[in-house]
């Protein structure tokens, strides 16, 4: 299978979904090799960086893409297998943002309490080990930790032509994120407009559950995926698949109607997947999901559900494709 190389210029970043044109047209079946810039836009270098002074609110979450996927119609769905994520990077940063994060008030949680301190930290990459070391900036404590890649924004331009930040997660996708969305999981994602115009960036070398601070260890980024079309039987909210479980995600304020989303979503699919009556479902999934938050932080917060397909009889969502991808991704490594 060839693959595609693409490593976008500064001028060619998009910073919305929707409202941008296309980077590049690609035919379904295509692997793509992705280079993506780290949230910041590659601006906190060192620990002497600080937000409120180098970031540009402009330009932060910089997207590859969009790319337009012939033949991709509003009600199809769009297929994101992902090979292989590799650090593009020897180092990624993480920071406390002023007024930004889990843990402070925001413009939205407004409290009588100060910023907590513009920080950075520096992660250097050690590539033999595989691992990021934490230095605290206050103590003398190192921790290597593994590399974990994921990337935190993947999604399609929105429906009815809106325009949404890339900082935004919705149902279109956008800024999940979850560690989940990792090498070996299917995206699925419901087309919205003529091409699906997807795109992904935001790479992270690690991130624990629910992003607290509002930064994960942010890098720069080599996605290896491959890109699929099924025609109709689009998802409301993004799906995910890999070999150990089936997920959905929900997205919104506050997060129990995140939680709520994913829960239909799966009771829904399950449905689908069993050919379960919505009720028996319902209490099938009360007794065996697990409900990692992804994020608490963005512009909405998302909730992925998950059940784990070792529980449960083997079925195949859109004609086992998943499985297929994992087949035709094993020739590229």
């Amino acid at each position: 299978m060839d693959v595609v190389e693409v490593t976008p210029t500064f001028e060619q970043y998009a910073y919305t979904f929707g409202g941008v044109a296309p980077l590049m047209r690609i035919r379904p079946g295509t692997a793509l090799r992705v280079w993506s810039e780290d949230a910041f836009n590659g601006a906190l270098r060192s620990t002497k960086d600080l937000s409120s002074d180098k970031v540009d609110l402009r330009f932060i979450n910089p997207q590859t893409g969009p790319f337009h996927v012939e033949g991709a119609e509003p009600g199809d769905t769009l297929a994101l297998h992902f090979v292989a994520m590799e650090p593009a990077r020897d180092w990624g940063a993480s920071a406390t943002i002023p007024f930004f994060g889990g843990l402070t008030s925001t413009a939205v949680t407004a409290t009588l309490q100060e910023a907590l301190p513009d920080t950075t930290w520096i992660y250097e990459l050690d590539r033999a080990a595989n691992t990021v070391t934490f230095a605290a900036r206050h103590t003398d404590l190192e921790i290597a930790l593994p590399v974990e890649p994921m990337l935190g924004t993947v999604g399609v331009a929105p429906m009815g032509g809106e325009v949404r930040s890339s900082l935004v997660p919705e149902r279109f996708g956008g800024n999940m994120d979850t560690p989940q969305m990792r090498p070996g999981t299917t995206c699925f994602l419901g087309v919205n407009v003529e091409g699906a115009l997807f795109s992904i960036g935001d790479g992270h070398y690690r991130q624990g559950e629910g992003e607290a601070c509002g930064t994960a260890v942010e890098g720069a980024m080599t996605t290896t995926l491959i890109v699929e079309l099924i025609k109709g039987d689009a998802p409301a909210w993004p799906r995910l698949e890999d070999d150990t479980h089936w997920m959905t995600v929900g997205s919104s304020r506050p997060l129990e109607d995140a939680w709520r989303i994913g829960q239909v979503e799966l009771v829904r699919w399950f449905r689908d997947l069993y050919g379960l009556d919505p009720m028996d479902a319902y209490q099938l999934l009360s007794q065996i999901s697990e409900v990692p938050i992804a994020n608490v932080v963005d512009a909405n917060y998302s909730a992925v559900v998950k059940a784990r397909k070792s529980l449960l009889p083997r079925a195949t969502a859109y004609g086992g494709l998943h499985d297929d991808l994992r087949r035709r991704a094993a020739t590229l490594l």
